[in-house]
């Protein structure tokens, strides 16, 4: 599947880092707000997969939050330590996605944030530009019918140019969408990608470098 970008809002903050850890092991761009005034302005800034919503937030209580983001691009998982039916059935009515309960276990988390992110509406599932062919869904790429073999950000900044269908992609955007909030944006690491993602991808040359701007394909 494609790449899959959360927000996990949360109050609890060591609860919170830990969500965020492992679903940024499992490969995913994660950023975390800790009331939800934050998770609202962090929403519409960014454009979010997945939110994972805990429903006792402060500040700006998350069935508030629930109600603003529903039906947005953002799927929402809601957690609430109220497991009762009445209580999952709330959060469903106000737009929620799909719920768990606190405890959880953690694998099972990851699995409906996936899934959740298999049905945000991206764009289509197969993208192709020239003779290269990007399977989001798969996470596969191939250049003239010859897979390419590429690593998960290798992989990442390819689908985001090849979905920006021509259009200019900057490294910021790159940064922030393959990547998180936390990389550095002063590193060197998006043209280090861009120069193995080229080199794997072989000639001619399919992404150029726009001066000042970024890349497009």
């Amino acid at each position: 599947m494609g790449f899959v970008r959360v927000l996990v809002a949360e109050d609890q903050v060591t609860l919170a880092d830990r969500i965020a850890e492992g679903l940024r092991d499992a490969g995913m761009a994660v950023d975390v707000a800790y009331d939800g005034a934050a998770a609202l302005e962090g929403a519409q800034v960014t454009g979010y997969d997945v939110v994972v919503l805990d429903r006792d937030l402060p500040r700006v209580h998350g069935d508030r939050v629930c109600r603003a983001l529903a039906g947005g691009p953002a799927r929402i998982l809601m957690l609430t330590a109220a497991a009762d039916v009445e209580d999952r059935v709330d959060g469903l009515e106000l737009g929620a996605d799909d719920y768990l309960g606190k405890p959880f276990a953690f694998a099972e988390l990851v699995a409906r944030v996936r899934a959740l992110g298999r049905r945000a509406p991206a764009s289509p599932p197969v993208v192709r530009v020239g003779d290269v062919t990007v399977d989001r869904a798969r996470h596969r790429a191939s250049r003239a019918g010859r897979p390419l073999s590429l690593t998960r950000k290798e992989f990442g900044v390819l689908e985001m140019l090849a979905a920006a269908d021509g259009a200019v992609v900057s490294a910021e955007e790159l940064l922030e969408h393959v990547w998180d909030a936390n990389a550095d944006p002063f590193s060197n690491i998006v043209s280090v990608t861009m120069t193995r993602l080229r080199r794997k991808l072989g000639p001619p040359a399919m992404i150029e470098t726009v001066v000042g701007r970024g890349y497009r394909m």
